[in-house]
């Protein structure tokens, strides 16, 4: 079964009476205690006129309007990040977070052949700031990169409530597997028709992807979750004043990938960065600096970036690549440079220093 939205207003069937934020196989899952008022946002009453109008809508359509819609949404007109904002990205922890992307960019660009052409394209970018510190990484290392054509891009893709069952089967059911043995599944298709085009440019033109998001391998079931101000916040309350976000479930992205290229990870946070030597550049800037705050950001961002308790065990990053990467074949596309593919990828495991 699917869960859909609909209004509170008007007779609910005897099974959608209790406001339950995920239904699925016949058991609930509950976000919490709601309160008993829920402000009467625009975007509540967006929502309310458009079930009223065409009936419930479903999850994935509810996260799309409440952060995406162009009047009203929340990534739209709210500044969400840093200390004043609802979440924080490890981006704007440290700069050594995306300085560290940047290295394994290279790693990968230099492992496949160094193509003459290099897109960088990030999905989502905030404000900007991991493009930032890749490109600052890209400049120092210019010497390497002295020959390379880069271009970047940077793609957005972005009364009461309750979840009631869908009354028939929808076409997001088509994504859970036969033999799925969890009792509540969420799949994201937009998520899986992105993998599917990733995976296609991959194959046919080479490249890598890296994901780098909270998730798990296929474990766990009711994620759906809101943030105001660092907090939970229940996701049917005040629509558009709250971040709204699940877990990525990367088994589904490995199997949306549909064998066409091959898979890394997911790795924990603090494996990959500690791969990738997040050690030793914090070791560097810290010899750099004299100004004690300077010192303690970087020393507190390196805390919250590697902390099992904090963000290191929470994130995880996980790779796309063409299956020649890890079979010792060779670079086809480029016949100047035509060396054995290293089977080792950076962050996957231990950085090699020479």
């Amino acid at each position: 079964m699917s869960v859909l939205l609909r209004s509170g207003l008007g007779p609910l069937c005897a099974v959608a009476r209790a406001a339950i934020p995920f239904i699925w196989r016949g058991k609930y899952f509950s976000s919490g205690n709601e309160p008993a008022e829920n402000p009467v946002t625009p975007m509540l009453r967006h929502l309310m006129y458009k079930i009223k109008s065409t009936g419930p809508i479903t999850v994935a359509e509810y996260m799309k309007e409440v952060l995406t819609n162009p009047a009203k949404g929340y990534y739209v007109y709210r500044d969400m990040l840093g200390e004043k904002g609802d979440f924080i990205t490890s981006p704007e922890i440290s700069q050594i977070f995306g300085e560290l992307l940047g290295i394994w960019f290279i790693s990968e660009w230099m492992a496949t052949g160094k193509s003459t052409a290099f897109q960088l394209v990030e999905l989502g970018p905030g404000r900007g700031t991991l493009v930032g510190d890749i490109l600052r990484v890209f400049t120092q290392l210019g010497s390497v990169l002295k020959n390379c054509d880069i271009s970047v891009h940077l793609v957005e893709v972005s009364d009461k409530l309750r979840f009631v069952l869908a009354p028939s089967a929808t076409p997001a059911e088509a994504f859970i597997q036969h033999d799925e043995t969890r009792d509540h599944v969420e799949v994201c298709p937009d998520a899986g028709v992105i993998i599917e085009e990733l995976s296609q440019r991959i194959a046919l033109t080479g490249g890598a992807a890296l994901v780098a998001d909270y998730g798990h391998d296929g474990t766990k079931t009711d994620t759906f979750r809101g943030f105001c101000d660092h907090k939970l916040h229940d996701v049917l309350i005040a629509p558009g004043t709250a971040d709204l976000t699940a877990d990525v479930d990367f088994s589904y992205l490995r199997r949306m990938a549909q064998g066409k290229v091959a898979s890394l990870g997911p790795i924990k946070q603090h494996t990959f960065l500690k791969n990738m030597g997040i050690d030793v550049r914090l070791k560097v800037l810290l010899d750099k600096s004299n100004e004690p705050s300077v010192r303690q950001q970087l020393l507190q961002g390196y805390d919250m970036l590697m902390n099992p308790k904090k963000m290191g065990e929470r994130f995880n990053f996980f790779a796309l690549l063409p299956h020649q990467r890890l079979q010792g074949g060779r670079y086809q596309r480029n016949a100047r440079q035509s060396k054995p593919f290293a089977s080792v990828v950076a962050g996957f495991s231990e950085l090699a220093w020479q």
